[in-house]
């Protein structure tokens, strides 16, 4: 199979779909990889270190998308890329189809097969292709909250661990999944006051047991949720409903009682949030204020850490897209039922039911 590597276009998104080391393993299982001019440069990776593990370098995105059966990427394609995808071609990425109903038109109006990692799953029912960059973005999360906090940045001027004498911060987050946990866990090693929600109790037991003392765990509901945010200084959104749009939490009247200086990070923008006065921002203009509250809403958080992410990424990725270059998907999906539960749409037609019920299109049941 041909593969294809591309430049991202996404604003300021620096990493690559694979590392050449991982080009590397491609290559020597009997698979050809292109690589367009440029697409590692973000992440640290020159067009030399390609060609040396064994890709074939190629000057245009025209041209990759042009000979690729399978492209691997990291972020959505947008608008300016749909007319170079091809019916049939393969396209495996992170899609969120949900957030996006032109997203979606767009990509089946192309014909591609749409393989998404955010909904591959494993055995045990976690989401394997998600959790890289869910440890990354959790961890991001309060680095970015800690600075937006700053009074330059348009925080309140509170610094997230205080000082003696002084209270730490109070950090809510919402969702104890993998955004969340490694959220907690960051947040109390700065020596923050925080609380985490989550609606399952087994997880709040869990997360009681292994958090410092400094994390106080609290079921979610609608009430307990209005009482955190009041008296927060930093909310880090933590919510995924798997391939759907994530539910609202926070409503704008919620943004009123709030104090004033006080900073959301949204971590769950790229499947709608889960604060109603969400939407997307990007790392060059990454923060807005809406009733005296800064969000921070950048829906490719990673991004920004490249190089880590990059081989995060390429280590969970890499065994699916040798399952995917070893055969045609359909074999693939046929042969392993979590790789099937990827599948986000085939020929113009929705596959994965978070994301037919997010748009209230038809869902046609995968065939394979």
């Amino acid at each position: 199979m041909i593969l294809g590597i591309l430049g991202e276009i996404k604003d300021n998104e620096y990493r690559v779909g694979v590392t050449p080391g991982g080009v590397e393993v491609i290559t020597q299982a009997g698979h050809a990889v292109i690589v367009q001019s440029g697409a590692g440069l973000g992440s640290g990776y020159s067009d030399q270190q390609y060609g040396d593990h064994g890709a074939k370098v190629f000057a245009t995105a025209e041209q990759v998308w042009g000979e690729a059966e399978m492209i691997v990427k990291v972020k959505e394609p947008l608008a300016t890329e749909w007319p170079m995808m091809r019916r049939g071609q393969v396209v495996f990425t992170y899609f969120h189809f949900a957030a996006s109903r032109e997203l979606t038109e767009g990509a089946a109006a192309a014909g591609i097969v749409a393989i998404a990692y955010e909904t591959i799953t494993d055995p045990h029912g976690q989401l394997p292709l998600l959790t890289p960059m869910s440890e990354v973005a959790g961890r991001m999360a309060v680095q970015v909250g800690a600075h937006t906090l700053e009074k330059p940045s348009g925080g309140g001027g509170v610094l997230l661990g205080g000082v003696p004498g002084v209270m730490p911060a109070r950090v809510v987050i919402l969702g104890g999944g993998v955004v969340g946990s490694n959220a907690a866990s960051m947040a109390a090693g700065m020596g923050a006051d925080v609380q985490i929600f989550d609606i399952k109790l087994d997880r709040l037991r869990y997360l009681a047991d292994v958090m410092p003392a400094n994390v106080r765990t609290v079921k979610s509901e609608p009430a307990s949720i209005r009482a955190a945010v009041a008296t927060a200084d930093l909310v880090i959104g933590a919510v995924l409903i798997p391939g759907g749009r994530t539910p609202i939490l926070v409503q704008r009247e919620d943004l009123k009682t709030m104090k004033q200086g006080a900073v959301i990070v949204d971590v769950g923008v790229d499947q709608g949030g889960c604060v109603e006065t969400t939407h997307p921002t990007t790392h060059h203009d990454p923060t807005y204020v809406v009733d005296g509250v800064v969000h921070y809403c950048v829906a490719n958080m990673p991004g920004a850490v490249p190089r880590t992410s990059t081989q995060a990424l390429t280590n969970a990725t890499l065994p699916y897209v040798l399952q995917l270059a070893e055969s045609t998907w359909q074999q693939a999906a046929a042969a392993d039922p979590h790789l099937a539960a990827g599948v986000n749409m085939v020929d113009g037609q929705v596959t994965c039911a978070g994301v037919a019920e997010a748009h209230g299109m038809k869902l046609t049941p995968l065939k394979l």
